[in-house]
């Protein structure tokens, strides 16, 4: 057996490749564990200065692991945050329970937080035109800009999904994409006309003259000629938020994706495999969404016949 690392630095990195090379984690997931991990190392190793970080670890309690989630939710944290939390910190407890730091994983005696499932928020289609539209198309990167958000809501696609959609994934005659998912799971899915038009502009004539000779899989670039990412698609949306007066996140795109196509008359199934989702009740909520847009419409056409009969 390998000599235990005293330090909170090769500690959380080898926790991070066991995440990639044992338990076959996504990149995304385990870089999520590995911060909320860091950030409860840090808290203790803060209260704890004269311990090295394995030593805190063994003497840890769950009333300490309480407090930490109770420290965590004074710093503005919701309670889906908390329970992310949670499910990272339980994968930790299981690696120092295989490290023999921990007899037990302690984080098992912690209940998560029961979520409350909100209603993802819709754009009506006039505001996805609204903000669609108000994308300057008139420099290279408004046409790279165009072609992006119209493919995200035509496709209903994940941010992580177009940052890392690569040039060969994209199939402009036949008018599919082949996209990577969550857990490295591949599905195709189609784009319409509008997203065909700015996607094609964008890869022959805009795209070539940023990246030069260069040979770059992924699809979306920046200014320097390199691949977009997910932190640069979420500024820029921002500033399209502003221009356009549409209150949104990147996401709100897939939402209104799944919502218009159920109103549009498309079975259950068939967005469930448009979304890349792997259980249906994830899907299902869009149905609820557009209930409560039904009665909101009854509300307003029909006010004579709110009250009860």
């Amino acid at each position: 057996m390998s000599v235990m690392p005293v330090s909170a630095d090769e500690l959380l990195n080898r926790f991070y490749s066991q995440l990639l090379a044992v338990d076959r984690k996504s990149k995304l997931t385990a870089e999520t564990y590995k911060l909320a991990t860091e950030i409860f190392l840090c808290r203790f190793q803060s209260l704890n200065e004269q311990k090295n970080i394995v030593s805190i670890l063994e003497s840890m309690s769950v009333q300490d692991i309480m407090h930490y989630l109770t420290w965590r939710k004074t710093q503005q944290i919701d309670e889906h945050t908390i329970a992310k939390d949670i499910s990272a910190l339980r994968a930790f407890g299981e690696y120092l329970v295989e490290r023999k730091i921990w007899q037990e994983n302690l984080l098992l005696l912690i209940e998560r937080p029961k979520m409350k499932r909100n209603l993802p928020k819709v754009l009506s289609p006039e505001q996805v035109d609204a903000l669609l539209n108000a994308i300057q198309t008139k420099d290279d990167l408004g046409v790279r800009d165009r072609a992006l958000f119209e493919l995200i809501y035509s496709c209903g696609l994940r941010i992580s999904e177009v940052a890392t959609l690569y040039r060969e994934n994209v199939h402009l005659e036949e008018r599919l994409l082949l996209v990577l998912g969550k857990g490295s799971k591949e599905r195709i899915v189609p784009f319409g006309d509008t997203a065909f038009y700015w996607l094609s502009k964008w890869i022959f004539e805009s795209r070539p003259k940023i990246i030069g000779n260069r040979q770059v899989r992924e699809v979306f670039v920046n200014y320097k000629g390199e691949p977009l990412s997910r932190k640069g698609i979420w500024k820029r949306f921002q500033e399209l938020e502003s221009l356009s007066g549409v209150t949104a996140k990147v996401h709100t795109l897939r939402h209104s994706f799944a919502t218009h196509l159920l109103s549009g008359g498309a079975d259950l199934r068939s967005v469930q495999e448009l979304l890349g989702h792997s259980d249906l009740s994830t899907t299902q909520i869009y149905t609820h969404v557009n209930n409560e847009e039904l009665e909101l419409y009854h509300k307003e056409f029909f006010p004579g016949h709110g009250g009860k009969q």
